[in-house]
Order: structure tokens, then C-alpha cells, then sequence
């Protein structure tokens, strides 16, 4: 098996890969994990087979504050641009969208947060990554801004009621996913605790330690699938869903 050397942009300390990383590693991976504004970004993603950015308490496009953002935009749309293997986890996700021309907006029906289920839409059952995964998945929410709209040409692979862009694939090898799969009961706890004007928005008990065990338990089980396929992929090892045929119109 090759060994792909992937980039991970880190935004927030207090977002580490944890087990995605731990995921990644396992599927064969090299991480160089750059954490803004401590550590350089590089200039492109040369030298590397896939490019993965995680979450963040900022907004997706928060310039004032976190200048660098706009050099995260940068590599994102390059590498959507070139199809480059991307995945993008809740703010990495909501950067992607912007960076591909998409938008992202403080959500109407306010924030989403603690254990929730997204389910699968069709076009996901014929997806290299997601085709696998349960109809409906377990996951962690943690966020007041939604993706409202995809980036033109991006196909939705998962949904939920409040807030239905939960998971797209833009291209054939770029994904993002507005949700948490990194998380541990312990960071998801910290977070609580930060953000108590988001924690409130929780269903009552859902941050007590046996059922946020139970939870990640479960989104291993569904996720660290998907992310050694991912590895795979930017590995080369397994193919891209279909390029989609091109039709001339009826004359």
C-alpha cells in the first residue's frame, strides 16, 4: 500500500483530528498537521495527495479577526479547482462552500448542537466514500452557522430536517461535511463548556459522560470506514465515483 501525505489544516486548538486523525494513520497516511496563525500554511498543495480541514469556533469567512482564513479559502478552491482530494469537517466544510462560490449564513432556525442523525440521499448510494455508510448516520452538532447554499455542481449526500445540507461531494474526489466525526466525549465536553449560550440549545442529558461514550462509539463504527476510504482515495487505490457523461442538447 502507498503511503499518501496528507495536509490538515487545523483552525482551533480546540478541534484537534483526534480520531479521524487516528483513522487517517490507520489507512497507511503521513499528517503534516499545520495549525494557523502558529504554524505556515503552504503556498499549494503540492508534495501532498490529499488536503483535510477541520472545525473551528470562527466563522467561515471572519477576516478581520483570523486573516489567514482567506489562504485556507485559497488552497481549498485550488484544490477543488484541480479535484484534489479534499475533505472539509464542519468549518473546513463551510470553508470549502465559500471558496467554491456557495454561502454560508448564520442558520435561520438557530444552532445545532449535541448528538443528532443525517440521512442518506440517493445519489450517496453510488458514491466511492459513501455508499456503505447506514441510511442514517450518527454525528456530532456543534454550530450556529449553516451551509445555505452548495457550491454550483455539488451533489448533497446527506440531509436532516432543520438544516439540509449536511454532506456534498463537488467534483469527483472534494467532500465536505457539516458536521462533527473527530470528536471525543472530552472535547465535546470542553466545548459545553466554552459555549454555554450553544450548549443550551442541547436536548437535556445529552452532554452526560455515558451517552457521549455510547455516541462516539457509534460514530466510529459508522465513520472510520469512510475515512480509510478517503484514504484510499487520495491514495489512489480505489476509484472516483463515475465522471459524469456529457450530453449534447436535442436539436
Amino acid at each position: 500500500m502507498s503511503t499518501p501525505r496528507l495536509l490538515i489544516i487545523q483552525p482551533d486548538v480546540t478541534d484537534p483530528a483526534g480520531p479521524l486523525g487516528d483513522w487517517l494513520r490507520e489507512g497507511g497516511a503521513e499528517l503534516d498537521i499545520r495549525m494557523p496563525p502558529r504554524d505556515e500554511l503552504p503556498e499549494n498543495v503540492d508534495g501532498y495527495q490529499g488536503l483535510v480541514c477541520l472545525g473551528g469556533g470562527m466563522g467561515a469567512q471572519d477576516d478581520v479577526a483570523h486573516p489567514w482564513l482567506r489562504h485556507v479559502r485559497k488552497l481549498l478552491a485550488s484544490a477543488a479547482g484541480n479535484d484534489f482530494p479534499t475533505l472539509g469537517v464542519c468549518l473546513g466544510a463551510q470553508l470549502l462552500t465559500v471558496a467554491t462560490g456557495g454561502r454560508v449564513q448564520v442558520g435561520k432556525d438557530g444552532p445545532e448542537v449535541g448528538p443528532a442523525l443525517v440521512s442518506k440521499k440517493d445519489l450517496a448510494w453510488t458514491d466511492p466514500l459513501y455508499a456503505d455508510l447506514p441510511m442514517v448516520q450518527d454525528v456530532v452538532q456543534f454550530h450556529s452557522d449553516a451551509i445555505e447554499q452548495l457550491p454550483a455542481g455539488a451533489e448533497l449526500l446527506a440531509s436532516a430536517p432543520r438544516y439540509p445540507n449536511q454532506a456534498f461531494r463537488l467534483h469527483r474526489r472534494v467532500y465536505g461535511v457539516q458536521f462533527h466525526i473527530e470528536t471525543t466525549p472530552d472535547v465535546v465536553l470542553a466545548w459545553a463548556k466554552d459555549e454555554p449560550e450553544l450548549a443550551e440549545f442541547a436536548r437535556p442529558g445529552v452532554f452526560e459522560i455515558d451517552k457521549l461514550t455510547q455516541l462516539h462509539a457509534d460514530i466510529a463504527e459508522t465513520w472510520r470506514p469512510f475515512v480509510l476510504r478517503f484514504v484510499q482515495l487520495a491514495a489512489g487505490e480505489i476509484e472516483p465515483v463515475a465522471e459524469k457523461r456529457r450530453t449534447l442538447p436535442m436539436a
